[in-house]
């Protein structure tokens, strides 16, 4: 189980508190809004009505102990930039914003911010990536590089092996099973056998190959 801080209870704060609270992990909600603290108090670990702009405050709060901290207060550049800093100030381990825009994901990331997220972008990237990427069944993220993606084996597979395909050295791509319609799964998949038309393939690789599968 891990523990995160997150700090800003508008729609997305208060939908990743609750989601993170029901996978079972800690989580500490902070807003200043004593409203929003009341409607997430009963769906978080601990609701915490306070200023995250005022260091002493977060330091009481023991902020710097969680794993992962949140600022997802990310309309407002100037409170995101000045928690982000009391955050790197009290030795936070990871942290995490949210951003309005590019130009907000540049300044946060240059006061210390590990990772940077505009919402709205993500899921429209992963939506696009579902609706023009043909054959992709499933996208799972792993990180901000890495996912896994069940896909259709493109057509100048067809017929061909992994092995004689080369996919990690062409592509960055490690197929780590197959699955055939009968819903049969190889783990792992046998490399010298010829790729049917009707399989499902399910690879590891960075998020840019799929655009380079993409124009195949």
């Amino acid at each position: 189980m891990k523990s995160y801080v997150v700090i800003g209870l508008g729609r997305f704060g208060s939908e990743l508190a609750t989601r993170l609270y029901a996978c079972g992990e800690e989580v500490m909600a902070i807003d200043m809004d004593e409203q929003l603290i009341d409607k997430i108090a009963d769906r978080v670990t601990r609701a915490v009505a306070a200023d995250a702009r005022d260091p002493d405050v977060l330091k009481k709060l023991g902020v710097e102990n969680f794993d992962r901290a949140v600022v997802a207060v990310g309309s407002d550049l100037a409170a995101s930039a000045l928690i982000t800093m009391n955050l790197k100030a009290l030795n936070a381990p990871f942290i995490i914003c949210k951003a309005h825009d590019d130009t907000y994901k540049d300044i946060l990331e240059k006061l210390g911010a590990d990772r940077v997220i505009i919402p709205e972008r993500e899921v429209a990237d992963k939506l696009a990536l579902g609706l023009t990427h043909a054959g992709v069944m499933e996208y799972i993220e792993l990180s901000q590089e890495f996912g896994i993606v069940e896909m259709q084996p493109i057509a100048e597979w067809v017929g061909k092996t992994i092995r004689e395909l080369e996919l990690r050295t062409r592509y960055g791509v490690n197929v780590i099973a197959v699955r055939s319609n009968e819903d049969t799964i190889k783990i792992p998949p046998d490399i010298d056998a010829p790729i049917p038309e009707d399989v499902v393939m399910v690879m590891l690789g960075q998020y840019d190959m799929f655009e380079n599968l993409k124009k195949k």
